[in-house]
């Protein structure tokens, strides 16, 4: 395919482009005309391929394809409605991907619809690191606080692992920290909060929140009397999860948070060097 056609199909596709509450979409009728179908019936026979193609993929039809009804000319001013198709970028992908590679349009646009979507993909999967790593780094944190504020009330650094492990006791349904990480497959000498999920890393530091809350506010003293504190919010929170159809102990086990830790920082810095070198 030239370069100027390249371009041109490019700024076509890219001005046809709309936007909504943040949500960039496309209608069914211009998309019909920029992959070259000259007959409407014949494109919705591609759109209902696609939508095939959606289910299949597990996700919700009415999220990518949403139909509308808008008025257009026909002449001496007189409107009629007209039929057409809300369209998300994953919805034009799998058009053009059950479209005909060896038109010029549809060869373009199944390439450019599959690096855009491949691009949110990359998006949405470096957001979800990234909360991961805050929620890891937040709980870090409130750890280390509460660590502090017991010293000051006669716990020691093994008082105050203890009390943890009861904490994960609790919260994972009579499960200790050492039977997690058996059960999940993880070094005995690494944390366990680096290898669980963001919903279960969070549930710990809510629970360790609340204790350090209620350690300064009641005033407790003894490794005994925030033991107790700490196995009832993390109880309290295990119980919360539970309404939602949670058990934190089922949850597998996910990348370990250093590695990821390193590719986020490996990928910050390959963005970097690109820029640098779009400067030069």
């Amino acid at each position: 395919m030239e370069k100027e056609t390249i371009i041109k199909l490019n700024k076509s596709f890219e001005e046809s482009a709309y936007e909504q509450e943040g949500v960039e979409y496309w209608l069914a009728r211009e998309l019909q005309e920029l992959l070259g179908y000259s007959d409407w019936r014949n494109f919705v026979n591609a759109v209902d391929k696609a939508k095939e193609s959606c289910k299949t993929t597990g996700e919700a039809v009415l999220d990518h394809f949403v139909d509308v009804t808008k008025m257009v000319k026909i002449g001496s001013g007189a409107e009629r409605k007209q039929d057409d198709i809300m369209l998300t970028r994953y919805a034009c992908y799998l058009i053009a991907q059950n479209g005909d590679s060896k038109k010029e349009q549809i060869a373009f646009a199944q390439s450019y619809f599959a690096i855009q979507t491949r691009k949110q993909e990359l998006l949405e999967e470096r957001i979800r690191l990234n909360e991961r790593l805050q929620a890891r780094e937040k709980l870090a944190a409130t750890e280390t606080e509460l660590s502090k504020n017991i010293y000051e009330r006669g716990v020691d650094n093994k008082g105050f692992a203890n009390i943890r492990s009861k904490g994960d006791w609790a919260l994972f349904g009579g499960l200790t920290t050492s039977t997690m990480k058996k059960k999940l497959g993880i070094p005995e000498n690494r944390p366990l909060a680096d290898f669980l999920p963001t919903i279960t890393i969070t549930a710990k530091q809510l629970a360790t929140e609340i204790t350090n809350f209620n350690v300064k506010q009641h005033d407790l003293k003894g490794e005994a009397s925030i033991t107790d504190e700490h196995i009832k919010n993390n109880g309290d929170v295990r119980e919360l999860l539970g309404k939602s159809g949670i058990k934190p102990e089922q949850l597998p086990a996910e990348e370990d948070i250093k590695k990821l830790e390193r590719r986020v920082k490996s990928a910050d810095k390959e963005i970097e060097k690109k820029k640098l070198n779009g400067k030069k």
